[in-house]
């Protein structure tokens, strides 16, 4: 368990509507990592407990999978950035040799 800093709080209010509450309060709220969140589970030991625990690991399960995919997909952003900005580079010597080319025209 933890403290959130203050801009993780403003994000996590930003991102989950049912916190909004937080937004004004002043003090920073608390936070479990997985494992934290089944070892208080543990402790409970009820029924809605267990239940929480469940489905709190397969929150993170599925925040394990959609951070693993957006490495694959910034991954290949940044190969793209790299061959458009490439293209960039020519694309504004092109236009230069042009504009000189308009000008002295002129």
């Amino acid at each position: 368990m933890f403290h959130l800093t203050a801009d993780e709080k403003t994000e996590v209010v930003a991102n989950c509507d049912h916190l909004t509450g937080l937004k004004f309060s002043k003090t920073l709220p608390y936070v479990f990592t997985e494992h934290g969140a089944i070892m208080a589970a543990n402790v409970l030991n009820s029924i809605q407990a267990v239940e929480m625990c469940v489905f709190i690991v397969r929150a993170f399960v599925k925040i394990r999978e959609v951070l693993s995919s957006n490495t694959i997909l910034a991954k290949k952003l940044k190969e793209l950035e790299q061959k458009v900005g490439n293209h960039g580079e020519a694309i504004k010597a092109i236009i230069l040799t042009i504009s000189l080319h308009f000008i002295s025209d002129f």
